[in-house]
């Protein structure tokens, strides 16, 4: 690795120690970076992880500890081994142990686990710890409800070791394991240091970034095809029979947001504002129907901006909308939220029609009663553009 030095057109090498050299320790840094930063572990396009406990011992009759347990988004269990400088002979073995351990963990086991991870955190603070049903259904796709996950599923634990240096014994027996399905993946961390800066390197040694999307590809195939969960299914042909239903009477509605927009199995449907990445949405849920502005624009600041200019009119527009309306800024996610919902028995068929009449009436509300405060706000990002382009001109 070199460092650029711009002013002098130069680059000149920084030094590579060791995690002992630094005095940092396995469980003391490299664990604790980890578990807070656990995207320097998902290095594939669109990968995230969800750290749902540390130092996990819940194992019957064996004291051993695993060192991160994660969820990614298919529900998968992620088991997380970390070494330092050395990762050791027995390190495959220690984590195929761990995820033997872990393939007979239910649902509602997992829910326990992540539930008293999070109170764990939120000792010590004036914050309650969050619920852990709901922070699985946000970071898990296409599921409206805990019901809907499948988690942890038959010969779906993932492994992922973590070191500095690996022996020979541990990476031709992570290959072996790799022809029988067994996704493990190895990641090389390096330290850093230039002068008092010091730096870390997180790079994925196997699979190597050349095989990866092959065997990661028929893994998800293979999971494709054996995703036969009757349960789900159900609920892709309830949610495409619904919008079915719903566009259908949106079409002969005032509303003509949704009119060019096709039925889903999603348990969503977005249409535009006209303002980019900020869309109108209904939403089909198993406990509850709503309609809301979702923005989710790319920069963050942008998403502020558009959110705090709509809540300055908050006034105004719930008089416009004939009811409150819930605003939910979400600073932790990429968008925000202003909804309105109202609790159903979603996925009995003989609800529809009223459902869908409570859409199409307070759609058609929320459309009217934020029209004008969109066009405004439209305008004014457009000539903050305008002014920032001439002064680079300038």
């Amino acid at each position: 690795m070199y460092k650029i030095d711009t002013s002098r057109n130069r680059i000149s090498a920084v030094e590579t120690k060791r995690f002992s050299e630094l005095g940092f320790g396995e469980r003391r840094h490299l664990q604790e970076w980890l578990e807070h930063c656990p995207q320097a572990l998902a290095q594939e396009e669109g990968e995230e992880l969800l750290i749902i406990q540390k130092e996990f011992d819940g194992f019957d009759d064996t004291r051993e500890r695993l060192d991160l347990l994660a969820l990614d988004k298919d529900g998968n269990l992620v088991i997380i081994e970390n070494k330092l400088d050395d990762s050791g002979r027995d390190v495959v073995w220690q984590a195929l142990k761990y995820a033997s351990y872990c393939a007979s963990l239910s649902k509602a086991q997992i829910v326990e686990i992540y539930q008293r991870y999070l109170n764990q955190k939120a000792q010590g603070t004036d914050h309650p710890a969050p619920r852990a049903e709901e922070k699985l259904v946000e970071f898990l796709d296409n599921i409206d409800d805990l019901e809907a996950a499948q988690l942890n599923r038959n010969r779906s634990q993932r492994l992922i070791l973590v070191a500095a240096q690996y022996r020979k014994e541990v990476t031709s027996t992570v290959l072996w394991l790799s022809q029988f399905g067994i996704r493990c993946q190895c990641f090389k961390v390096t330290p850093y240091q230039a002068g008092t800066e010091l730096f870390l390197n997180v790079e994925q040694i196997i699979p190597t970034p050349e095989s990866s999307d092959f065997m990661i590809g028929m893994v998800a195939k293979e999971a494709e095809e054996s995703r036969t969960d009757s349960e789900q299914k159900q609920r892709f042909v309830l949610r495409l029979a619904f919008w079915e239903q719903a566009l259908d009477a949106f079409s002969r509605s005032k509303c003509t947001l949704f009119n060019n927009i096709s039925p889903s199995r999603d348990h969503w449907l977005n249409a535009g504002s006209g303002l980019a990445s900020v869309s109108y949405q209904l939403i089909f849920g198993k406990q509850e129907v709503r309609v809301e502005l979702n923005i989710a624009r790319r920069d963050p600041d942008e998403n502020r901006f558009v959110f705090e200019r709509l809540l300055e009119q908050k006034e105004t527009i719930e008089q416009r909308f004939g009811s409150a309306l819930e605003w939910l800024p979400l600073p932790e996610k990429k968008s925000s939220r202003i909804h309105y919902a109202k609790p159903v028995d979603g996925y009995n068929r003989d609800n529809w029609p009223d459902m869908i009449q409570w859409m199409i009436v307070n759609m058609t509300k929320l459309e009217l009663a934020l029209r004008e405060p969109l066009k405004s706000i439209h305008q004014q990002m457009k000539q903050q553009v305008q002014i920032e382009n001439a002064a680079l001109e300038k």
